[in-house]
């Protein structure tokens, strides 16, 4: 059995339960180096077998899968943040569908609502927005042309945008462009509840300085949108006056 894991932001505390017992009875685990804090190998058994996937390939992590899963192994592959998102997962699952091996998922916490966490702020106001667009710009992978960046901003949603730091005058430009204004409010989170955290805020119109100023270009969560600083209706929840399906109104 192969379990894929989502080892959350940086913080080793922010894995699930789960992920973490699966770690602690692994025999293989296979990490992104790069990404993932290797303080998650602390938990693992003396003897169990570690990989660094960010030196390897495809062909190599799925070897390593097959020769463990058939030699009975527990296997662990560890993701950053949620595999979900960003994780190049599915290539991997259907790899191992074709060899007939058996793999489960175990979500984590991604690093734009740890961000989100970081700076304080809730993605979804009332009478603000009740929409989260998660997304990139265009790099290396390409993005499709419906999903660009002023495409996507002209929603005027909550925005997280991942993997673009490195440019990023290049999505200032495209934001503002999309939202039609410049002081929509803007944070970068830089390594999201590492001990070496940034968080730097701002808007449409300093932000792009105020990152360059510091030297931010990669490892750096961009969030956009008015539920950063604005007004907002409260929540009918709690509301006194708002009958749920739990109490009734007491006004």
């Amino acid at each position: 059995m192969i379990s894929f894991v989502g080892a959350g932001p940086g913080d080793a505390d922010l894995i699930t339960v789960k992920g973490r017992r699966l770690i602690e009875e692994a025999d293989i685990v296979i990490y992104a180096g790069s990404l993932v804090s290797h303080s998650h190998l602390d938990y693992c058994k003396t003897e169990c077998y570690k990989y660094d996937s960010s030196v390897m390939t495809l062909e190599e992590i799925i070897d390593v899968m097959k020769k463990g899963d058939d030699e009975g192994k527990r296997i662990v592959r560890l993701h950053t943040g949620d595999p979900s998102i960003y994780g190049a997962i599915k290539e991997q699952m259907d790899r191992l569908d074709e060899l007939n091996i058996k793999y489960e998922v175990i979500p984590g916490v991604s690093s734009f609502t740890a961000s989100c966490a970081a700076i304080k702020s809730e993605f979804t106001l009332p009478g603000v927005s009740q929409t989260v667009i998660v997304t990139r710009l265009a790099g290396k992978t390409p993005v499709p042309e419906r999903e660009s960046l002023e495409a996507l901003a002209s929603h005027h949603s909550s925005m997280a945008i991942f993997l673009s730091a490195g440019n990023i005058d290049g999505v200032v430009d495209k934001l503002k462009e999309g939202y039609g204004r410049a002081d929509v409010p803007a944070a970068v989170v830089y390594k999201a509840t590492w001990e070496d955290q940034k968080i730097i805020m701002g808007t449409l119109e300093d932000i792009s300085d105020k990152v360059k100023m510091v030297g931010i270009r990669n490892f750096a969560q961009i969030l956009v949108g008015d539920f950063i600083d604005c007004n907002y209706q409260r929540s009918r929840l709690y509301d006194p006056s708002f009958s749920t399906g739990y109490r009734e109104a007491s006004k």
